[in-house]
């Protein structure tokens, strides 16, 4: 009796042809998935990666993001790891959009991720969804909050801080004595981004042994909110209101803040009577340092922070070691510890932007004279 119609054999002999088909197609697609994940090398844990990610944090508060960081980067990364593909993108000053661009550039195969937080805290979901595919985070500039970040490159964020606290500390009695008050205000950066804490924090070391003294009376200390110029304008006009105009000292995070800070004190006749601070030398704290406005800013050589972080990215791709680019650790919330790059801030005044900034080539002669008086501290 045959067991088989040559229709039965020719159903089976089909089944077993599209079963083995089917195994294909789902050991295709795992390769294919494998592939996208490494950036086209199959890339785990950032070996062989040629597709790097970059998520800067804003735009709005800081021309440092776009008009510095974005080009360094670029360049240090294309020089360190020739072939590489770089996807850019920045948050806006939203968390929620970081994470959204973060999780985007890992759809589209980004096998390593530089970021520079917008919240440090929410930060840690981007590493976490990095981890979860093997894609190594370096938290650039700003730490995030997170002990499976694979690297930390910043600026001794303590001693950015200290700098600005030290300069007030040498230079407040000439203010004092001429305004008839020793009034001290205090505008600092965004409490969801952790150099803020580490720049209020280097500051308070110098400044509160003076507060304890009575040698200056903080009147007025405020976080601001993402960093928001606008926000310290207002901070300082109700500081100004509850100190009737009697203030000698502004401590301010950063140039971009010390700018609307000046123009409340502008408005009251008060610029330049006033001792600001400020951060990032940019061209506009620059021109204020040389107008009278602000006293000084701190630079942070931004491209030996991306020449840093370039040479971190090469080391992860080619899987060699990084023992010769690590200078140091940083401690997490959590009690973790992250291996870092820390560069040196150096403070600026009028006495020194020929040697610092201008020698370095951060900023030009042209852009900070723009505006400026012929003559100005023999630069303009």
């Amino acid at each position: 009796m045959r067991l088989f119609t040559h229709s039965s054999r020719w159903r089976i002999t089909s089944t077993a042809f599209l079963g083995a088909a089917m195994v294909a197609s789902i050991l295709t697609a795992c390769s294919n998935s494998t592939s996208t994940s490494g950036g086209g090398t199959g890339a785990a844990n950032g070996k062989g990666c040629t597709k790097v990610g970059v998520l800067l944090p804003e735009s709005d508060t800081s021309a440092r993001w776009e008009g510095k960081d974005h080009p360094l980067l670029q360049t240090a990364l294309k020089q360190a790891l020739p072939g590489v593909q770089l996807d850019f993108s920045n948050a806006n000053n939203s968390a929620d959009t970081q994470l959204n661009q973060a999780e985007t550039a890992l759809t589209k195969g980004d096998c390593i991720l530089v970021v520079a937080p917008q919240d440090s805290q929410k930060a840690s979901t981007i590493v976490q969804k990095a981890k979860a595919q093997n894609v190594p985070v370096i938290a650039y500039d700003r730490l995030i909050q997170d002990n499976d970040t694979a690297y930390y490159v910043s600026f001794d964020n303590v001693s950015v801080g200290k700098l600005q606290g030290d300069y007030v500390a040498a230079h407040y009695k000439s203010f004092v004595q001429s305004r008839g008050t020793n009034n001290l205000v205090m505008i600092n950066g965004s409490q969801t981004d952790n150099n803020a804490i580490l720049f209020h924090d280097g500051a308070h070391q110098a400044l509160d042994p003076l507060i304890k003294g009575k040698a200056l009376n903080k009147v007025y200390e405020q976080y601001t909110p993402d960093w928001n110029n606008n926000t310290a304008q207002s901070e300082m006009e109700a500081a100004l209101t509850s100190a009737k105009g009697k203030v000698a000292v502004a401590y301010v995070a950063n140039d971009g803040m010390a700018g609307t800070v000046i123009a409340a004190l502008k408005s009251q006749g008060l610029a330049g009577k006033v001792l600001v601070t400020g951060q990032d030398a940019t061209v506009t704290g620059i021109q204020n340092i040389l107008l009278g406005t602000q006293a000084m800013t701190v630079y942070k050589a931004i491209t030996k922070e991306a020449n840093a972080t370039a040479q971190l990215v090469a080391a992860i791709s080619k899987g060699t070691s990084t023992s010769s680019i690590v200078n140091g650790t940083t401690k997490t919330t959590t009690g973790g510890s992250l291996k870092s790059v820390l560069e040196t801030p150096v403070a600026v005044d009028k006495s020194n932007i020929k040697t610092t900034v201008l020698a370095d080539g951060f900023v030009t002669k042209q852009e900070i004279c723009q505006g400026v008086p012929k003559g100005t501290d023999g630069i303009c």
